[in-house]
């Protein structure tokens, strides 16, 4: 047998093993989306069936209208933060990287450290002060609250992502942009920051994706459910229908949808920029 063979006979076997695990992971994925589609009666039916046999809309038709737990209304709600969150994460995240890349001072290691441990820290060691910080601020119980908390989750992890990117760029590259009549500012906005583009589309998606899943700073820092995010909404909605499954998983689905499509069509920029800044690193 020779080595071709051989390699197809494992490349066969190893896309085997890669669709089996694909349908693995898979599965809670179509049993929410399948789920929300059934009537309660179907949903606890033994044995169970693997695709509604009644197409039932009402959990998805219900929940557009008015009420505590409209999920379209908490939908906009969780965009609202989440893209708050991502924009002072990457405005503030991208001048601190590139000061801890490029310039050597006093305490630069110290401070890289602190990115690093904050990173580490639990959400409920923070609620508190965070509370008592937001209560004197007077935006407690106010979108900015979920804002500005989420944004404590994005800015480290970018800052650390981004610092890679900034360190690897040539300083001749910036030399040459000062030739050329720019400013400091002017070649870090139009020479630095394109040359590190593929960091900042995965710092700013994943720190979408943190604001979009976060659940404790939404429920702690908003009391009025009309403000309060998708996620905070499932958790309430869990709590009064707590037998209304196809309403949870409808729910589900919903929130689910961003995820997905930020996945499907910026899988490559993630993938381009993860594995970049790991070998720049």
């Amino acid at each position: 047998m020779n080595s071709n063979s051989l390699g197809k006979k494992k490349d066969v076997l190893f896309s085997f093993l890669s669709i089996i695990i694909l349908c693995f992971l898979l599965f809670p994925l179509f049993w929410i989306l399948v789920t929300s589609f059934k009537t309660e009666q179907e949903i606890f039916q033994i044995p169970p069936t693997f695709y509604p046999h009644i197409l039932n809309t009402k959990s998805y038709v219900a929940q557009l209208e008015t009420g505590d737990f409209n999920m379209f209304h908490s939908f906009g709600n969780s965009l609202l933060i989440s893209s708050g969150a991502v924009v002072i994460a990457v405005l503030l995240a991208v001048p601190a990287s590139y000061a801890i890349a490029k310039y050597r001072y006093r305490g630069r290691k110290s401070m890289l450290l602190f990115f690093l441990v904050t990173q580490m820290l639990p959400v409920s060691v923070l609620l508190t002060p965070m509370f008592i910080m937001f209560k004197g601020m007077h935006v407690y119980n106010t979108w900015w609250a979920a804002i500005l908390a989420d944004a404590t989750i994005g800015i480290p992890f970018s800052v650390l992502i981004l610092k890679n990117y900034f360190a690897c760029i040539p300083g001749e590259l910036e030399e040459a942009a000062y030739i050329d009549g720019c400013t400091r500012l002017s070649s870090f906005v139009r020479v630095l920051i394109p040359v590190a583009k593929p960091g900042v589309i995965v710092c700013t998606v994943f720190s979408f994706l943190y604001a979009w899943g976060d659940l404790a700073y939404g429920m702690t820092f908003i009391l009025d459910q009309q403000k309060r995010p998708i996620t905070a909404g499932i958790f309430n909605f869990m709590g009064q229908y707590g037998t209304k499954w196809s309403y949870l998983t409808a729910f589900a689905v919903v929130t689910i949808i961003p995820v997905a499509l930020i996945f499907i069509f910026m899988q490559k920029y993630i993938i381009a920029g993860m594995t970049s800044g790991a070998v720049k690193g």
